[in-house]
């Protein structure tokens, strides 16, 4: 076994505790969480009968209703995907930091853990942790201690002794902070190491320090991911008031699923809700390819503007050099050289306005886009 690989032969005592046996207290639980499952439900049109004994609410139930309340949860955490958790997350007011210690607290005791149910542990403390931490946090504060100290009320008191395996995670951070688009950590292989960790660590992964160390990863994941979500962002808003200053009024943006002929200035107002839209928390719902492939479409149609460009100068200076020639051809030819000016400067302007029209033919002759060649969307979990 290498040092970098995570171990089985943990001590089972530094697994999270099992779940809890009092009746009270699970009855509790449950009837925190049944709003919140039931408006998912509601949300996402599961197909799910309600549960009697929790609208009912009562006080003391029996045993056989907490038994009846706890199967209705465990039978919705199976409907319930991840993803869904995160739209539901930006939309609903019953998500307090309450309910998301709950939650987590709900999926922690479960006795088999599924790969859905670790996705949502990973998902919701690093929520808890964002939404409980200070706005101005630099990256460098977040260190181990930073995090434990901020998931206590989730998990207690956490011993800070991080198995080797774990080193894997900085490096994987490492990576991603040397990417320089979004495109890139898309589908540079990054996002694959963080998963592969995750895979790897089984249920390694419950251990309190391991929950604390996936936790501080998946934050500063987050926080490159938005920068470099805006970055793009500002990358193709500057391109569009380039293309602006051309006269460009329209772009190809088929290979992001917008139209042959999309107006600049829509695309620029498309930009600025989507800017406002990522200040928010993550969610699977953020259209990251259509990102990525519009920033690709503006690049295309900046750079042939770039190229008509140049072709209107080429095309200007070799009008400048014809005119000291038609000029001694005029000389030379006496009277009959009026008439020949005359051509000269007509093919000249002629051509000038070819090399004008030319510039401005991004949408009207867009360049050829194959969409079976390109590579299909990675979206961050």
């Amino acid at each position: 076994m290498t040092p970098s690989q995570p171990s089985s032969s943990q001590p089972s005592s530094a697994q999270p505790s099992g779940p809890t046996s009092d009746p009270a207290a699970l009855w509790s639980s449950a009837r925190r969480l049944h709003p919140i499952y039931a408006q998912l439900a509601r949300e996402f049109v599961i197909d799910s009968p309600a549960c009697v004994d929790l609208e009912t609410a009562v006080d003391t139930p029996g045993s056989e209703s907490v038994e009846r309340a706890l199967q209705w949860l465990n039978d919705m955490d199976e409907k319930i995907q991840v993803h869904q958790l995160r739209q539901f997350l930006q939309n609903s007011s019953l998500l307090d930091s309450e309910a998301l210690v709950i939650l987590v607290q709900h999926f922690l005791a479960k006795t088999t853990k599924t790969v859905s149910v670790r996705d949502k542990v990973d998902f919701l403390l690093v929520q808890y942790f964002s939404q409980s931490s200070p706005t101005e946090l630099d990256d460098s504060g977040a260190d181990l201690a930073y995090v434990a100290q901020g998931l206590e009320p989730v998990l207690g008191k956490v011993e800070l002794k991080a198995p080797l395996w774990l080193n894997a995670l900085d490096r994987t951070l490492d990576a991603a902070r040397r990417c320089r688009s979004l495109d890139e950590l898309l589908h540079g292989g990054v996002l694959d190491q963080g998963r592969k960790a995750k895979m790897q660590a089984g249920d390694l992964f419950y251990l309190p320090i391991a929950l604390v160390a996936f936790t501080r990863f998946g934050y500063l994941m987050r926080r490159i991911f938005f920068r470099l979500m805006l970055a793009d962002l500002n990358s193709i808003l500057d391109g569009l008031t380039e293309l602006e200053k051309e006269g460009v009024e329209t772009i190809d943006c088929r290979r992001a699923q917008f139209s042959e002929q999309e107006p600049i200035i829509r695309l620029r107002m498309i930009c600025q809700s989507w800017k406002v839209m990522f200040q928010a928390e993550y969610s699977s719902g953020q259209p990251l390819r259509m990102l990525v492939d519009l920033k690709a479409s503006v690049d295309a149609a900046l750079s042939l503007g770039s190229a008509a460009r140049a072709e209107k100068k080429a095309a200007r200076t070799a009008s400048q050099n014809a005119k000291p020639r038609a000029a001694a051809a005029a000389a030379g030819a006496g009277g009959a050289g009026g008439n020949a000016t005359s051509s000269e400067q007509s093919l000249t302007q002629s051509a000038a306005d070819d090399a004008e029209a030319r510039e401005f033919e991004i949408s009207a002759t867009p360049q050829e886009w194959n969409p079976d060649a390109d590579s299909q969307p990675d979206e961050e979990k």
